[in-house]
């Protein structure tokens, strides 16, 4: 590898973990404003939003610009490739926050609902996910990756939780459908971002292995003897 492209991709990878941070400080945020039915942090989503989208734009950027001069190959191009995705994956999860964000403003500015879903375990583990990918892909560790796929059915388990408990409320107390909606949307939300996290695991396991493994982790296994 050229001096020049170790440069160009150690940046990169700098970028990448940048964007990173900010979208899981966003996820946090917006999570923190629907368990304490706040508006303060839902605001701090907002705000993270522009930022995430323009350095969105400048990773991609990046990562044509490298192609173009160095023409990379083997580890290197499947790191491009990652990044390609992952950037994508991860300027999709600053909008689910922000989404989550403003259903959370809603729902504050609203009385409590009688039969509130608790969010905090879902919360908890979807965040779990996205810093498990994020130290997965700042390591280029395969095995972490593949927990991080691993966990994927805790969460949809909880929105399909999620969902009778709402459909139980509605019944209840159907003066409170609206609201309802907005908290089974939150939930849709946070399984979404537990999606997006476990792309952004296999788009790890491609880089260190260059294995594409979105339709067969079952035939694989995490390799301990590393």
């Amino acid at each position: 590898m050229s001096i020049h492209l170790q440069r160009a991709i150690e940046n990169l990878n700098r970028q990448v973990l940048s964007l990173g941070g900010l979208v899981e400080d966003s996820v946090l945020h917006a999570v923190r404003a629907v368990e304490e039915r706040d508006d303060a942090p839902a605001q701090h989503a907002f705000r993270n939003d522009d930022a995430i989208d323009a350095m969105e734009v400048e990773i991609e950027e990046e990562c044509l610009k490298i192609l173009a001069l160095y023409q990379p190959v083997a580890a290197d191009l499947r790191f491009i490739v990652a990044v390609l995705k992952i950037n994508n994956d991860l300027e999709r999860i600053g909008d689910t926050a922000v989404n989550i964000a403003e259903r959370a403003v809603y729902l504050a500015a609203h009385a409590p609902l009688h039969a509130p879903f608790g969010f905090a375990e879902m919360g908890e583990k979807t965040q779990a996910m996205l810093r498990m990918s994020l130290d997965a892909l700042v390591n280029a560790n395969p095995d972490l990756a593949y927990a991080v796929c691993a966990r994927d059915d805790e969460v949809d388990a909880l929105n399909r939780d999620a969902y009778i408990a709402v459909q139980d409320a509605a019944r209840a107390h159907p003066d409170e459908l609206e609201a309802l909606i907005h908290v089974l949307s939150i939930s849709r939300h946070l399984e979404r971002i537990a999606d997006l996290a476990t792309n952004i695991a296999e788009d790890v396991i491609y880089m260190a292995r260059g294995e594409i493994v979105r339709h067969r982790l079952e035939e694989f296994a995490p390799n301990n003897d590393n």
